[in-house]
């Protein structure tokens, strides 16, 4: 009985395997099929009207209080099924089905890599590896300027390995505990929080969803990224250095709390590391996906769970860190009060992120087949060039989220020399600092900092922050003048 069911088990699974390619040998379409120029089409402005209106719910998510991933998912459905209806009865009735699973496919690489790198900082936040740095940093006595500069400095360091958004939150969670009081320190420091935290990740393949983007895209290798380092830097500190001098001088009060790491957090850092550099080498070296290199790294990070699991003994540790403080500062040495379990780091990634990033590539996606970025594309890189163009999409950024902006520039695919890619991966990582609400991370600390940190207190200092911005793209251009 047993043998049966495990026949059976192998023969749906086989089958399983094999309908994919049933289906798509079943619907080939004729050789060299170009895609119906639907721009003019009902359905095309259609299409254009009902993404515009979806864009619009997102921009307003913290009034509505809407989930952003919930309007570009149907609006996604929307347009592919409008399009699949044009093409109905025509022989090229397979095509729209099969364009939708090659952006699926994209999207997939790229949330699947994500989910990884969430996992990660999931677990790593909860092993209290954030707190432990943010309680040092508070207990230390620096003054207001050097906390203003330390947020700064460790965003721009730390937003390359993790990501721009879980940095901000930590670094305004700093500013908050030592800012007290003092609103316009709190208000400037997550100012420069979110330009370090968008300029640290504009130079990493994994600093912004738009550098993995572009390196999944396979346009530009891991290490051609950090030409970009200096620009970025310089994108930071100009702003940086003239908001220093509207800073206090003050020096805010200590505080005497402490916290420790618990069990295994250092390691899971390390794994994090290794896990990178797995990514990396099955991408640059044995030309794998980069998201085959990640799901090793997570199995790094579930044999690991396992042994927490195997060596958790509540009792045994609870003698073995027996101290004389209250029970709250003993549990955080020894852990959690429950085994290391992996599956609830996986639980607490950021779904409406990765929802949100799916209902992007979707639409991006279908507006691409009807037409409209190859208009794009033609008015921008063909008129414009490629420079302007590139400067235009990180303004651009500074409105709409970056992700569907990037997301359209590669699948235009204009012919650009490599320097000009990394001007368009700079302008789309940086551009967002202009706005507060030009960046997930600027979003997020509007939302943290209960309303000290605002869009009015940001704009107030966009002007300087452009500064940067000018000054980075420069900077790009006079050091890698060679890769134009």
């Amino acid at each position: 009985m047993k043998n049966n069911r495990l026949f059976q088990q192998l023969a749906l699974s086989l089958l399983l395997l094999l309908v994919p390619g049933l289906i798509l040998a079943a619907g080939d379409s004729p050789a060299n099929a170009v895609p119906f120029d639907l721009t003019t089409h009902f359905v095309g402005f259609f299409a254009l009207l009902l993404f515009i209106a979806a864009y619009t719910l997102v921009a307003l998510e913290e009034v509505t209080a809407l989930r952003k991933s919930k309007p570009v998912i149907i609006a996604a459905g929307i347009i592919w099924a409008a399009i699949a209806l044009v093409y109905a009865g025509t022989d090229l009735k397979h095509l729209p089905a099969e364009m939708a699973r090659h952006n699926l496919l994209e999207y997939a690489e790229l949330a699947l890599f994500l989910l990884v790198a969430m996992t990660y900082v999931n677990a790593m936040e909860e092993r209290a590896v954030f707190d432990v740095l943010r309680a040092w940093m508070v207990g230390k006595g620096f003054s207001l300027r050097q906390i203003f500069w330390l947020t700064g400095l460790l965003s721009f360091v730390i937003s390359p390995i993790a990501d721009n958004l879980t940095t901000a939150l930590l670094m305004c969670a700093v500013v908050m505990a030592v800012g007290g009081e003092d609103k316009r320190f709190i208000g400037l420091a997550c100012v420069n929080i979110v330009v370090a935290a968008n300029a640290g990740g504009a130079f990493s393949p994994f600093g912004d969803i738009t550098t993995l983007m572009v390196w999944q895209k396979g346009i530009l290798q891991f290490w051609e990224f950090f030409a970009l380092f200096l620009p970025a830097l310089v994108n930071w500190l100009i702003p940086a250095a003239l908001m220093h001098f509207a800073v206090s001088q003050g020096t805010p009060q200590t505080s005497s709390e402490r916290v420790l790491f618990k069990r295994g957090a250092l390691p899971i850092v390390g794994l994090f590391i290794l896990t990178i550099a797995t990514a990396v080498v099955f991408h640059n070296y044995l030309h794998l996906p980069p998201i085959i290199g990640m799901f090793t790294g997570l199995g790094y990070l579930q044999f690991f769970g396992y042994y927490l699991k195997r060596t958790y003994n509540q009792q045994y540790l609870l003698t073995k860190y027996q101290i004389d403080e209250a029970e709250l500062y003993r549990n955080q040495r020894i852990g959690s009060m429950v085994p290391f379990d992996i599956f609830t780091k996986v639980s607490r990634s950021e779904w409406d992120t990765l929802l949100f990033f799916y209902g992007v590539v979707m639409c991006v996606g279908g507006l691409g087949f009807i037409g409209y970025l190859a208009l794009v594309s033609e008015l921008m890189y063909g008129t414009w060039g490629a420079t302007y163009a590139n400067i235009a999409v990180g303004v651009l950024s500074a409105i709409v989220d970056n992700i569907p902006v990037m997301f359209a520039v590669l699948t235009m695919e204009p012919t650009m020399s490599e320097g000009q890619w990394l001007l368009v991966t700079l302008t789309a990582g940086v551009g967002g600092s202009l706005l507060s609400v030009g960046s997930a991370a600027g979003v997020a600390l509007m939302g943290q900092s209960q309303g000290i940190y605002t869009f009015g207190s940001h704009l107030k200092w966009t002007p300087v922050i452009a500064l940067g911005y000018i000054a980075s793209i420069a900077t790009h251009m006079w050091l890698n003048a060679a890769l134009f």
